[in-house]
């Protein structure tokens, strides 16, 4: 009897101790931090390194340390990453980007990592100058591609060049008959066309203020884009194309002064022209469709469909670096050695080449019907995404430099971020309380400026996906912004007749 009784005594002494073992191997468990088997992979999918285990508590900058190491560059300055796994940022922790996601132990978890700009563009805070000389409302505003010179057309018919390092005037340029409706900057920065209501184009040499050549006359109703040919495809920035609101497409010899070629085919107005990296022209129009032409000898290439409304505006992830040319923002600061047009021409195209390797020339298309359309016009009718969301007619559509984020500005007052590759809705940036004109990125794809009906501009943080700044100080609706690829300015213009360099 007490043989069995010491028996029972000793089992349950042991199976106390089996019981205290477990719950200290599980609370030792539940300290243990938990790991994954994780590997880097860049945007065009390759692999970097051999798979890692890494703990889920990991950090974002632990996580950039290590892949600057796997990397290891030459470079002194280590090159800033944005992390994603399953499409979702790691913004503190490995843990809670994946705190949704189902992990499978058997397969390797693949981080993907982007490049973000060296440098950091500060945010605008404060308007240096309010710069008066227009008599009517000022409709466009633009920096050259280096950011050292800037121009604007008003509906006074006259279009001024001014002065970036005194903020003053710097030439009046008299000889449009109406309203100045579009002005853009020739790659080199060498020559401004400008184009009124009459449907006349002139040409505006930016370091004299005189007008190059006689004007470019054709077009029946108003002239509504102009864009220059690429700066890698032609150093000497020879051809020009203009839309019109008679339907058709010109292309323009700015030197002799002659119409090349004129591409008709829509069946109403063109409102928004683009011409690509690789020669092609795309035209939106108010027939609804988005044409594609080839600029050589204008052959259409095919027609994009889907809107169910006015094509109002188009925009190309590589339009930055085609309007920048080979002028670099990452080297602002530096001493700079003036290049050949042949060196300037491959720098270029350099930089052009780089952009694409994240992908195709991809072209986003913004409609009146609220809808946004994402294309690969080179190679598909088909879109890749229709981006709804919007309440209102979309008003204009950028490509954020890096050509990874798109921002569309509505008159429903707000501006949606979208996916540059997917066309995947991000977030809503909401602030402004009437229609959102125009918006501009900086060089550095972190900020995003707005200008609106309600008189403010506002600056964006796309890192928080928040409000950054609040900006007023215009007397009426603002038409006009622009960010100068320089980083250092913002410039706004709208119904007030003025317009305003905003600096840090």
């Amino acid at each position: 009897m007490c043989s069995c009784r010491l028996l029972t005594r000793v089992s349950l002494t042991e199976s106390a101790k089996m019981v205290s073992k477990r719950k200290l191997s599980e609370s030792d468990e539940k300290d243990e931090i938990a790991h994954v088997l994780a590997q880097f992979k860049s945007e065009s999918g390759e692999l970097l390194e051999s798979p890692i285990d890494l703990p889920l508590n990991i950090t974002s900058e632990n996580l950039q340390l290590i892949c600057n190491a796997f990397i290891a560059k030459n470079d002194s300055e280590p090159t800033p990453y944005t992390f994603f796994v399953k499409d979702v940022e790691v913004t503190s922790n490995l843990a809670s980007a994946l705190k949704n996601a189902v992990l499978d132990s058997e397969k390797v978890l693949e981080i993907i990592y982007q490049p973000q700009a060296v440098f950091q563009v500060r945010a605008v805070t404060r308007c240096t100058s309010s710069l008066p000389g227009h008599s009517e409302a000022v409709i466009s505003v633009s920096f050259s591609p280096d950011g050292k010179q800037l121009a604007s057309g008003s509906g006074d018919t006259t279009v001024r060049f001014w002065d970036l390092n005194t903020e003053s005037p710097l030439f009046t340029c008299k000889g449009h008959k109406h309203w100045v409706l579009c002005t853009a900057w020739s790659p080199n920065g060498q020559t401004l066309a400008s184009a009124c209501k009459t449907g006349e184009i002139r040409l505006w040499d930016s370091a004299t203020g005189t007008q190059k050549g006689k004007p470019l006359v054709g077009h029946k109703q108003w002239v509504t884009w102009l864009v220059w040919e690429p700066f890698h495809l032609n150093p000497h920035c020879r051809k020009l194309a203009s839309s019109s609101k008679d339907g058709d497409i010109r292309i323009w010899d700015v030197v002799i002064g002659t119409c090349l070629i004129n591409l008709a085919g829509h069946q109403q107005g063109v409102s928004c022209i683009r011409w690509g990296g690789t020669g092609l022209i795309y035209s939106a129009s108010q027939d609804r469709t988005v044409k594609v032409w080839r600029s050589e000898d204008g052959i259409l290439c095919r027609t994009l469909q889907g809107h169910a409304h006015w094509v109002n505006t188009l925009a190309l992830s590589t339009d930055y670096v085609l309007r920048t040319g080979a002028f670099e923002p990452a080297e602002v600061g530096r001493p700079q050695r003036i290049l050949s047009p042949e060196e300037a021409q491959n720098k270029a195209l350099d930089r052009y080449k780089q952009v694409q390797q994240i992908g195709p020339e991809r072209l986003v298309s913004g409609s009146d019907d609220f809808t946004l359309f994402l294309w690969n016009p080179e190679s598909d009718k088909k879109h890749i995404a229709r981006m709804t969301g919007h309440q209102q007619l979309v008003n204009d559509v950028k490509f954020s430099p890096d050509s990874r984020l798109i921002a569309s500005a509505s008159f429903d007052k707000s501006i949606k971020i979208w996916d540059g590759r997917t066309g995947t809705f991000i977030t809503t940036l909401r602030g402004h309380v009437q229609a959102v004109y125009q918006i501009a990125w900086s060089a550095d794809s972190r900020l995003l400026v707005s200008g609106s009906a309600d008189s403010t501009l506002k600056v964006w943080n796309l890192k928080t996906k928040k409000l950054h700044l609040d900006l007023p100080g215009h007397g009426d609706e603002v038409f006009a912004v622009d960010w100068s690829p320089d980083s250092q300015r913002v410039v706004s213009g709208g119904r007030d007749k003025v317009l305003k360099i905003w600096r840090y």
